[in-house]
C-alpha cells in the first residue's frame, strides 16, 4: 500500500485528491493549516491527519517525522486577486511562501527519503495562470510558474533514481478562491456566465475533475512520464 501525503487536503481540490487516492487503496496523510478540515478529511478516507503550515520548515519537518512518503501531492495554494500596481510589497511575502516556499520546503523534506527508496512519485497542483497568465493574479501565477520550471529541473535531477516530477494546472475551477473572484450578486453571475462561454466545454472545472490526472501521474502506468505540465481546464488553455 502507498502513503500519500497531499498538502491543503482539506480543501476542494485536495479533499477531492485524497478521496480519490483512497478509493485506489492508498494510505493518505492529509495535510492542513486547519485542524478541522484536516481531522474531517483524514476521517472520511480512513487516514491521519498532519496539521502544520507548509510555510514553516520546522514545523512541516516535525509533522512529517517518520512517516514514509511515496507519493507527495504539492496542492496547498492561496490567492488574492488584484491589478499589481494595487498590491503592496508586504502582500507579496504571503504569496510567495504559500505558493512557492512552502512546496520547495515540502520537496526538501519528501526527496531525500525518496532517494534512499530509489522510488518516489512527486505531483504539483500549479494553475494555468502560470502557464497562459491571468489578469488579477500577477505574483500567484509568478509562483506557480516558479513551480513548473522547478519541477522540470528537479525531474532532470532524479530522472535516473526512480523518482518521477510532473505538474497539473488545473483552469478555472468551482473553488471558494475561484467564488471569491467572481464576487457576490448580479455582477459575480455575469462574469460567471462569461467565463463559462468562453471554455470550449461549457462549464468551469470541479474538484472532481482534477484527481483523475494526480492519481494517473502517480501510478505505476506512468513511470515513463517525468518533467510533463498537464491543464484540466475544459479547453480553455490549450498551451503547448
Amino acid at each position: 500500500m502507498k502513503t500519500v501525503l497531499v498538502t491543503g487536503g482539506g480543501g476542494a481540490i485536495g479533499s477531492a485528491i485524497c478521496r480519490r487516492f483512497a478509493r485506489e487503496g492508498a494510505s493518505v496523510l492529509v495535510a492542513d493549516r486547519e485542524r478541522e478540515a484536516a481531522e474531517r478529511v483524514a476521517n472520511e478516507v480512513k487516514g491521519k491527519a498532519l496539521v502544520f503550515d507548509i510555510t514553516d520548515y520546522g514545523a512541516a519537518k516535525a509533522a512529517i517525522g517518520g512517516h514514509s512518503v511515496d507519493v507527495l501531492v504539492n496542492n496547498a495554494g492561496w490567492d488574492r486577486f488584484q491589478n499589481f500596481v494595487d498590491t503592496k510589497p508586504e502582500e507579496w511575502e504571503r504569496l510567495i511562501n504559500i505558493n512557492l516556499r512552502g512546496p520547495l520546503n515540502m520537496h526538501h523534506l519528501v526527496l531525500p527519503q525518496m532517494l534512499a527508496r530509489g522510488a518516489g512519485r512527486i505531483v504539483s497542483i500549479s494553475s494555468d495562470a502560470a502557464r497562459v497568465g491571468s489578469s488579477g493574479e500577477s505574483v500567484y501565477s509568478a509562483c506557480k510558474g516558479g513551480i513548473i520550471s522547478f519541477s522540470k529541473t528537479l525531474a532532470r535531477e532524479v530522472a535516473r533514481k526512480g523518482i518521477t516530477v510532473n505538474v497539473v494546472c488545473p483552469g478555472p475551477t468551482d473553488t471558494p478562491i475561484l467564488r471569491g473572484f467572481l464576487g457576490e450578486g448580479e455582477a459575480g453571475q455575469k462574469v460567471y456566465d462569461a467565463l463559462v462561454r468562453a471554455i470550449p466545454m461549457k462549464r468551469v472545472g470541479q474538484p472532481d475533475d482534477i484527481p483523475g490526472v494526480v492519481v494517473f501521474l502517480a501510478s505505476d502506468d506512468a513511470g515513463f512520464i517525468t518533467g510533463q505540465v498537464i491543464s484540466v481546464s475544459g479547453g480553455l488553455t490549450m498551451a503547448g
